[in-house]
């Protein structure tokens, strides 16, 4: 057989990932906040976007070509530009930069302030802060005491090696190495250390942080104290019985004494450590009006883009400018277009993702959870034409406000449970039953893995015991052993 080398034309269709369509897949999958910060950025970036009062329609943008015939006429309008502007050079030198720029500046310099009326000025609320941190706390308490320097040196690396938590994370030895100084000022120091607030802190271990927690409330030799002292096994455990014949003690003793010790704290770092609290702006409403459901999307906080007249002027030969003035315009024009249409777009998918959710999720918005169905990205897709992956990117971080609460667009899409009449249900309306189940347990006699299974059962619900055993800790819900009180 010859080899030889021949020309074949072939059709072949491929998709090209240009930067324009990642941002616009990357646009999708944003949060709110995400994309505030996004779009707060492209604006100290663009000159040529800017925020306006009314909100820029797509059908108001200058067209958008594309590919080489874009870069072709790009090219073209800038020398146009340029030669046009060379007539109105006087112009040009006349316009008063200085108050354009002017226009720009949204804060104040000098004694001016930057608000007209009290009422724009920002809540104290809202302005930032920052809480104190634990390693803080206890040096803030630590310049306080009167000790000497070695002790006071030996202190600060204990509270350097502190955890989140409040428990010291190394050994004596360990301290003894690094600081240099004998067993007996490490000792000392650490004893002024465990003496600061919260009680408890710089412990080595959960039964030292207990027996500190003790001292603090001067019960020595209680029954508290003996039963952290011999009998910590026995009472993660909730062997009572054990701890009072161990410790030859009415059973109502111990009773009363773990009432006592529920109320310590076993992580006494834990409330400096916490951080702070992020409230969920929903990026969609759903409304009940009548009998139907009404979809509105929430603009309110993001801005109103628009391309800047200045420098549309400027393309369309208005203003002089050179070359590669007029080809730096043209760059930032079109990102500016392409990324209000870009925003265009991903508020009208998350508008009909949603409305596909409230068709087929009819029941729940009217019942509540116990009749959300079966759903998933397929049946989505294909209600609105789109592929599975676009619909996974809307409703990824995205929150919905409905009459029954506020939810993520994700909690909407479940598998389904198999019951005894043929029908499915979905997972989460059987979370939601398991819940239910055992909030209503009798806590001296909690349920079984098993026992739920049973009464599920009575609900027409077939599923497995390792199944709510799987459930069951998706919630963050203990075994019937964790959950069970005799007291």
């Amino acid at each position: 057989m010859a080899i030889e080398i021949r020309q074949q034309l072939k059709l072949s269709q491929q998709l090209v990932m240009t930067p324009q369509l990642q941002q616009a897949i990357k646009l999708l999958q944003l949060s709110r906040m995400e994309l505030l910060d996004m779009v707060q950025q492209e604006l100290e970036e663009n000159p040529v976007l800017e925020e306006g009062l009314d909100q820029v329609e797509e059908k108001d943008l200058p067209e958008q070509e594309a590919g080489e015939d874009a870069e072709a006429a790009a090219a073209e309008k800038t020398e146009e530009a340029a030669e046009s502007a060379s007539q109105e050079e006087e112009t040009f030198n006349d316009f008063d930069w200085q108050t354009y720029l002017e226009g720009y500046n949204m804060g104040s310099s000098g004694g001016e302030t930057a608000y007209e009326e009290d009422d724009e000025r920002p809540s104290f609320e809202n302005l930032l802060t920052r809480k104190t941190t634990l390693a803080e706390h206890l040096l803030w308490q630590l310049n306080l005491v009167r000790i000497d320097d070695r002790t006071r040196f030996v202190a600060g690396e204990i509270i350097g090696n502190v955890d989140d938590d409040g428990y010291l994370q190394t050994t004596m030895e360990e301290l003894v190495a690094a600081t240099r100084e004998p067993l007996e000022v490490v000792e000392a120091a650490l004893k002024t250390v465990q003496e600061f607030d919260p009680p408890g802190i710089a412990a080595r271990n959960l039964q030292e942080c207990l027996l500190k927690q003790v001292e603090h409330l001067e019960m020595q030799g209680s029954v508290v104290d003996r039963i952290l002292s011999e009998c910590l096994k026995d009472l993660e455990a909730r062997r009572y019985q054990a701890i009072a014949r161990s410790l030859e003690i009415p059973l109502e003793d111990v009773f009363e004494a773990a009432k006592v010790i529920a109320n310590f704290d076993p992580r006494p770092g834990s409330s400096f450590g916490q951080e702070d609290v992020h409230y969920i702006i929903p990026d969609i409403f759903v409304y009940k009006i009548g009998d139907e459901y009404v979809v509105v999307l929430n603009d309110e906080g993001l801005p109103n883009l628009r391309i800047n007249s200045f420098y549309r002027s400027a393309l369309s030969g208005g203003t002089e400018v050179d070359k590669k003035a007029g080809e730096f315009i043209q760059e930032k024009m079109r990102g500016a277009i392409w990324l209000i249409k870009s925003i265009h777009q991903r508020q009208r998918t998350i508008y009909r993702v949603t409305k596909s959710i409230v068709k087929f999720q009819r029941d729940f918005f009217d019942k509540g959870i116990e009749h959300l169905k079966p759903l998933v990205l397929r049946d989505v897709a294909e209600d609105i034409e789109m592929h599975e992956s676009t619909i996974s990117r809307v409703t990824t971080n995205k929150y919905v406000q409905t009459p029954q609460g506020l939810f993520e667009l994700k909690f909407f899409f479940n598998s389904g449970i198999s019951t005894f009449g043929g029908e499915t249900i979905a997972s989460e309306s059987v979370k939601s039953r398991i819940k239910d189940i055992i909030t209503g347990e009798n806590p001296k006699k909690p349920y079984s893995d098993q026992k739920i299974v049973e009464i599920l059962k009575d609900y027409n619900i077939d599923i497995a015991r390792r199944t709510v055993t799987k459930y069951r800790e998706m919630l963050n819900i203990g075994s019937s052993t964790d959950r069970k009180r005799l007291f």
